[in-house]
């Protein structure tokens, strides 16, 4: 990695003003957002961050598209995490882990080891959610 935070930051600047204008061009439609909440994210907008998440999630709610709905969850969730909004994204996390529509960066095996869980991981809450969705036939690790 080339750590260049300057730079870095001219890119995801760079990102969302183009990104801000599909959502502009789709103000009906949460996945903009979420990837609109992922640059904010980069970018420590906070802010923005909370809003656009709650904004996705109120367009495609679980009720409405259970399997979209969920999606707008998870990435409210790792955007929360991000930003260090962990009690939001805990919240977020117990409720898509319910969710019916399985998601691909919502079970044990994604909790357990992507990265982007890493803020989170420690917090004794979190720690819960992702035993909750251990296979039941897992042996238990040891140290």
């Amino acid at each position: 990695m080339m750590k260049d935070e300057a730079r870095a930051r001219t890119a995801f600047s760079k990102a969302r003003t183009e990104q801000e204008k599909v959502v502009q061009a789709q103000p009906g439609y949460g996945p903009p957002l979420c990837v609109l909440g992922l640059i904010d994210a980069a970018l420590g907008d906070k802010e923005n961050v909370l809003k656009e998440g709650r904004r996705a999630i109120a367009l495609l709610p679980l009720e409405k598209d259970s399997s979209n709905g969920s999606r707008m969850i998870q990435y409210f969730a790792v955007t929360a995490a991000w930003t260090g909004e962990k009690e939001i994204a805990l919240q977020q996390l117990e409720i898509g882990t319910r969710a019916p529509a399985a998601s691909l960066v919502l079970n044990y095996g994604a909790l357990k080891l992507l990265p982007f869980w890493d803020p989170l991981r420690g917090d004794s809450r979190f720690e819960k959610i992702v035993a909750s969705l251990a296979p039941k036939d897992a042996l238990p690790t040891t140290r």
